[in-house]
């Protein structure tokens, strides 16, 4: 698969979340998002920069404060991406709600920390130093599936293809377009 294929392949399935996506149009598509995020960046900065001098040092300082054309492309990629990436997990023979991992763990992580901090607020006494200590006995085992679930995200993305059909459909190299 090329990478102008593996680009309109995601485009077609916009939101195309059953079937399998193979490794090159997954990592080719990442690479377009890449390249798109790269480019809008860059727009934003000619277009909507920010330029002053600065009266104490001299030195030109230059702020991004809007960002129009990055938020449109991501709004606009967001979907194919995810698409992509569920398919792609489908690929590897793994259930594609592995893809929300991180996310999960994040918001877990957060939800644990605040409601955590809340009740420490609260509370008075032997009991503040209690849920302290829970929270911090909840929120380290989650800091570090935090850092690790994306990486383990990212090892099943880079894995092989399942060979033959599975439960998500057949092998994309093995079916003719």
């Amino acid at each position: 698969m090329t990478f102008g294929t593996a680009v309109r392949t995601c485009f077609r399935k916009y939101v195309g979340f059953s079937g399998r996506a193979a490794r090159a149009e997954y990592w080719y598509f990442v690479l377009f998002v890449l390249i798109a995020g790269l480019i809008a960046s860059l727009l934003d900065y000619t277009l909507f920069a920010d330029k002053y001098q600065d009266a104490n040092t001299g030195a030109v300082v230059v702020t991004v404060s809007n960002q129009p054309i990055s938020a449109l492309v991501t709004l606009v990629l967001f979907l194919p991406h995810f698409a992509a990436a569920w398919r792609r997990m489908h690929d590897t023979g793994r259930s594609s709600l592995y893809v929300l991992l991180p996310s999960i763990v994040s918001l877990v992580a957060l939800l644990v920390a605040a409601f955590g901090l809340g009740l420490a607020d609260m509370a008075s006494g032997k009991l503040d130093s209690f849920l302290t200590g829970a929270t911090l006995l909840l929120l380290i085992p989650l800091l570090i599936l935090g850092v690790l679930s994306p990486l383990i995200v990212f090892w099943w993305l880079t894995r092989p293809s399942q060979s033959g059909p599975n439960s998500y459909g057949p092998n994309p190299h093995e079916v003719s377009p």
